[in-house]
């Protein structure tokens, strides 16, 4: 039994995975696919922001379609779209057309996670089982995007930017035939059939219409009346969101999980920590191929200390959490993050990777590898069966949105910064951008520091 219970989770690992892989794997290819496709400069970033958006958007209604229709069900479905958009994004011929497929691959991705998830939050009771299980759900989340890289460089440069995505085809495939032999066709869990679609469409087009506003803050200008009146639509938009769960008698996201503390006080830090690390891996990357002139696959080697370290730390984390409760690893984590990409907010134009980039390579693994694990534990912990796909598309949600948004804003104000720059040396005036965002990244994590010390509860010893 012990074993069809990890050989289960070990194929939702790696649907898992492969979700997680694409929002970073073509960071590296970036520059091919700019000039295979002929992409505007200014639009390259949707590339991955498209995949990011609708993710991000649509993971509270893939968790309350697992709720309602059967988790496995959810997650055989998105796995199918998810084989099929990546085959077709590798036979993309225009940029309109790997855009939009890749957004379709986003809301493909949105219905298998918090499905995936919830499978495990049910196969594993909760207590030092479920520890380790959510110990290594947390290496995937944040492993996967530093695979990413390392896979997206080998593959770039060897066989070409479209194996980046032809690579699910297979893998794909054969996941979703073991999934149907293995995994238990789950009923569903909920006890009405209503999806809460005015919900879901104030949620999705709000979170997207904020990160659009962000994302082309370096176009319009921050104070101008296109980008005000943009943010104003997206904030009135969630507002509404908000409304209309408080008065649905079924509603998307009912407002009483937040009533949990710790689910909110965890959900409110892995934004921040995700946004960082996603920044971190975008602008370091850039830094790595335009100022270091490093290969595509020798930038992507050049991460490989991330996910070693995150590996061995994550899978040693489960036993001392029992020990100790998830909130000193809430205080300790971040802290090992900020002091990690405050390193590199002095990266100079001269710099060489022992120096300026391996420090923060071996140090912030570190602390994601104390920290994810934690969120994830206390963000579902204490909630309802009937409301894990809820719970486990919100933590996904923090996770995405928070990374898509952090992406946004940390790639605008590298921009901002680059473009009203003075010198006349145009490898400084884009350092400077990029070591300015590294340090609003750190102002992220110090805001999910605050929230780790002041809003998360410690355990009680029986629950730990």
């Amino acid at each position: 039994m012990q074993n069809s219970k990890w050989f289960v989770f070990t194929l939702l690992a790696i649907a898992q995975f492969m979700i997680v892989l694409d929002v970073s794997i073509t960071n590296v290819a970036l520059v091919s696919i700019k000039q295979d496709l002929h992409f505007d400069t200014n639009s390259l970033q949707w590339i991955i922001t498209a995949y990011a958006l609708t993710f991000g958007g649509f993971l509270l209604l893939g968790g309350r379609i697992a709720d309602l229709f059967g988790r496995r069900r959810t997650l055989i479905t998105g796995m199918i779209g998810f084989t099929l958009f990546s085959l077709l994004i590798g036979l993309s011929q225009s940029p309109a057309m790997l855009i939009t497929l890749r957004a379709l691959q986003g809301l493909a991705a949105a219905l298998m996670s918090p499905a995936a998830l919830s499978i495990v939050l049910v196969t594993f009771t909760e207590g030092p089982e479920r520890n380790k299980a959510l110990a290594y759900w947390g290496l995937v989340a944040s492993g996967g995007a530093a695979m990413g890289l390392l896979l997206g460089g080998v593959l770039t440069q060897y066989l070409g930017w479209r194996w980046d995505f032809f690579i699910n085809v297979p893998i794909g495939l054969l996941v979703t035939a073991l999934i149907l032999q293995v995994v238990p066709a789950h009923e569903k869990e909920a006890a009405d059939n209503r999806l809460d679609l005015p919900g879901a469409i104030l949620v999705t087009s709000g979170l997207i219409t904020l990160v659009y506003a962000f994302s082309q803050i370096p176009t319009w200008g921050f104070f101008s009346l296109a980008s005000m009146s943009t943010l104003a639509v997206a904030i009135g938009l969630l507002a509404a969101f908000i409304f209309n769960e408080s008065v649905q008698k079924h509603p998307l996201m009912p407002l009483h999980i937040f009533k949990l503390r710790n689910v909110a006080g965890a959900n409110l830090i892995m934004a921040p920590v995700y946004a960082s690390m996603m920044g971190m891996f975008f602008l370091t990357s850039l830094y790595i191929q335009s100022v270091l002139h490093y290969s595509p696959v020798i930038t992507g080697l050049s991460f490989l200390p991330f996910p070693l370290i995150l590996a061995f730390v994550s899978t040693r984390i489960p036993r001392l959490v029992g020990k100790f409760g998830f909130k000193p690893f809430l205080i300790i984590g971040p802290l090992l993050i900020g002091t990690a990409i405050l390193w590199l907010s002095r990266l100079p134009v001269h710099g060489t990777y022992f120096i300026d980039l391996l420090p923060t390579l071996i140090m912030m693994p570190i602390g994601v590898g104390m920290t994810f694990m934690p969120i994830i534990v206390a963000a579902t912990s204490g909630v309802k069966p009937e409301e894990s796909g809820l719970a486990s598309g919100l933590i996904s949600t923090s996770q995405q949105m928070g990374g898509a948004l952090g992406l946004a804003i940390l790639s605008s104000i590298a921009a901002a910064v680059t473009t009203a720059a003075t010198s006349a040396n145009k490898l400084e005036t884009l350092v400077i951008g990029y070591d300015r965002a590294f340090l609003t990244a750190v102002g992220f994590i110090t805001f999910a520091l605050i929230l780790a010390i002041f809003v998360i509860k410690p355990q009680p010893k029986r629950a730990a």
